[in-house]
């Protein structure tokens, strides 16, 4: 069940009447009540869940979802016990699903005396507060930022000006540069036959103890579940952490660096400026990505890798001076055949 600090629920409803407002169509189960949205792995009896890829069969067949949406196709590997919904677009379906269900919480200004632990709360002109935010002793907050519903920002923290943040929990000691965006939705999109639509994104952001966002730098929330940023990591400006990451302690990570969605990166990890990696990733502990690297693969913990696509950096080094001996070669053939 997504964070009720930072949603709403809506009022249960039938499978059968679920259907009709998503385009799906009944194969059984559509008197059962349904009453939120969860994936595969973690649903339960009164969720609706859904197969967006074969490759997710087993989750399918193991699900305690109360209801799946599936493809035509996946019909027979649904429980027996689950109520069953088919569709053409099933992640789409699932996505117009959530909006019947969950409704992000209303940002209602709130005094600073309803958030604030204490009088050592500062806050800076223009700041907006939600209703149900708590700010720790000793926190600063500047000018024109908005901290969301439901936030919970921790002690002798320094959140700079013209910040935003939402559907999130942060530690003590964080500062937050000018212009962070902390908790804004992930990107997710599900095809159908109108063209694409967004998934809504129902998780949160933590931010760990001593954890520091640079200026312009965005944390989205997760897709479900949370996106975490580890004890003492530090972020340089311009960095995307995309929603689902789970990044370790103690890890660097360099400017214009992009983590897409759903990697994990273990504790003292370095990435070097404009590094970029791809969803899914796995990166092990004390693991070092130089700079502009593109990391299509997992790295094993100590090592460090390089290059496009990015590899173990001596292979990178071996490639890249064979090539370049290669090119050489051939210049050196063309001036003398001239």
């Amino acid at each position: 069940m997504p964070d009720p600090r930072f949603f709403d629920s809506l009022p249960a409803l039938t499978v059968a009447e679920l259907a009709g407002r998503i385009g799906a169509e009944v194969v059984r189960g559509g008197d059962r009540k349904v009453s939120a949205v969860a994936p595969l792995g973690t649903a339960g009896s009164t969720d609706v869940a859904f197969l967006g890829d074969r490759r997710f069969g087993e989750q399918l067949k193991a699900t305690a979802a109360g209801c799946v949406i599936v493809p035509a196709s996946a019909v027979d590997s649904a429980p027996a016990d689950a109520a069953v919904l088919t569709s053409g677009e099933a992640q789409a379906a699932w996505a117009r699903a959530s909006l019947q269900f969950h409704k992000p919480v209303v940002l209602e200004a709130a005094s600073l005396a309803e958030a604030a632990e204490d009088d050592t709360v500062v806050v800076e002109p223009g700041v907006i507060i939600g209703k149900g935010a708590r700010i720790g002793r000793g926190t600063r907050i500047g000018a024109n930022s908005v901290i969301g519903a439901g936030v919970q920002i921790g002690r002798d923290c320094h959140i700079g000006p013209n910040v935003s943040v939402g559907f999130a929990l942060i530690g003590d000691r964080v500062k937050l540069y000018a212009g962070a965006r902390i908790g804004e939705a992930g990107f997710g999109a599900a095809g159908s036959r109108s063209g694409p639509i967004d998934v809504p994104q129902l998780g949160r952001v933590i931010l760990q103890d001593g954890v520091t966002i640079g200026a312009n730098s965005c944390v989205d929330r997760g897709a479900y579940d949370d996106t975490v940023v580890g004890e003492n990591t530090k972020i340089d400006n311009l960095v995307m952490i995309a929603h689902n990451c789970v990044i370790g302690r103690n890890c660097l990570i360099a400017a214009h660096v992009g983590i897409s969605g759903s990697c994990t990166v273990g504790d003292n990890v370095m990435f070097g400026g404009q590094a970029g990696i791809g969803d899914h990733i796995k990166i092990g502990d004390g693991a070092r990505v130089a700079g502009g690297a593109g990391v299509l693969a997992d790295i094993p913990p100590g090592e460090t890798w390089s290059g496009y696509p990015a590899k173990p950096i001596r292979q990178s080094l071996r490639e890249a001076v064979w090539l370049a001996k290669q090119a050489s070669g051939k210049a050196r053939a063309g001036k003398t055949n001239e």
